[in-house]
């Protein structure tokens, strides 16, 4: 049984006492063992954490100016809801895929994050509006003239990992993971459970128990 009611409940209850290594261990047992993004998409300041639904964005590498600069950026801005968050991939990471106002407009609808497979830019804006982010690192280079949206709610793939829009999102100092939707509800209750028992065999450790009886007694380690 849940201890939340809504899902913005449980997105709270994720970033308050759950951590990436205890859910991606669960997904280990539950047989999804390819759910970490890659190690280089991280967050943009130490202490950002974010939960929530994937809104799914495809890019593409264009060279020059278009008829129509960004694509369907502004499209997928717009579609933005409460609790989603950004999640974008595609091209040869040419130039920044994220920025001042991007954070700003996503912001606007309650989003609650963005989590970007390359670069972002105007850092020092971005932190600014203590919202969590999420690249591969900061590089200035515009990207009107060298990418573009060309699809969003659209499954998308990054570093082997399939994401389809609606996806739950989990990101902290450690990575970022996904959990397929139709799961969602069993990982987190079993994710706080394996919390709450690690809880135990480190206090057991501390007063004294070795690792190997912790282990047995507990099954945790």
């Amino acid at each position: 049984m849940s201890d939340w009611n809504t899902e913005a409940e449980m997105f709270e209850l994720m970033k308050a006492k759950l951590y990436t290594p205890v859910v991606g261990d669960i997904l280990d047992v539950m047989g999804y063992t390819h759910q970490f993004l890659p190690q280089a998409i991280r967050p943009i300041k130490e202490g950002m954490k974010l939960a929530g639904k994937a809104m799914t964005v495809l890019m593409i590498d264009v060279y020059g100016p278009q008829k129509k600069p960004f694509g369907l950026l502004t499209e997928a801005l717009d579609q933005l809801k409460e609790n989603e968050i950004y999640i974008a991939t595609g091209g040869t990471k040419r130039c920044a895929y994220w920025g001042e106002l991007l954070t700003a407009t996503a912001r606007t609808p309650k989003a609650v994050g963005a989590v970007l497979d390359g670069w972002h830019r105007d850092t020092p804006q971005v932190l600014e509006q203590n919202w969590p982010v999420f690249s591969c690192g900061c590089y200035a280079q515009d990207s009107s003239v060298r990418t573009q949206v060309v699809d969003f709610r659209c499954p998308i793939e990054i570093g082997q990992v399939t994401i389809e829009d609606g996806d739950i999102i989990f990101g902290d100092i450690d990575g970022v993971l996904v959990i397929p939707k139709a799961i969602a509800e069993e990982v987190v209750v079993k994710s706080l459970e394996k919390a709450s028992g690690e809880k135990l065999v480190r206090k057991a450790i501390e007063d004294g128990m070795s690792a190997t009886d912790a282990f047995a007694k507990f099954g945790i380690l």
